[in-house]
């Protein structure tokens, strides 16, 4: 199987949807190779990036699955080969 690189940046504009983002999250943990969030609470959303190492499509569930989430914004960017 093909795997790539990738980083993904994740916005959470309502909080109350945390815990569904983090529930998503735990579902893909095997392509997830690093991850930091901020709760930047004096713009009241939490902010979160991952590194990623997997399929299109498995990189693709993850990032839809978050783009379903309401009040969540989700951009991507990987490698080529």
């Amino acid at each position: 199987m093909v795997t790539r690189i990738g980083v993904v940046g994740i916005v959470i504009e309502d909080r109350t949807y945390v815990p569904e983002v983090n529930s998503i999250l735990s579902d893909h943990g095997e392509i997830i190779v690093g991850r930091m969030g901020i709760p930047y609470r004096d713009r009241h959303v939490a902010v979160i990036s991952l590194i990623v190492d997997g399929s299109t499509d498995d990189i693709g569930s993850l990032t839809g699955r978050l783009g379903g989430v309401k009040g969540v914004t989700v951009k991507s960017a990987l490698t080529k080969k």
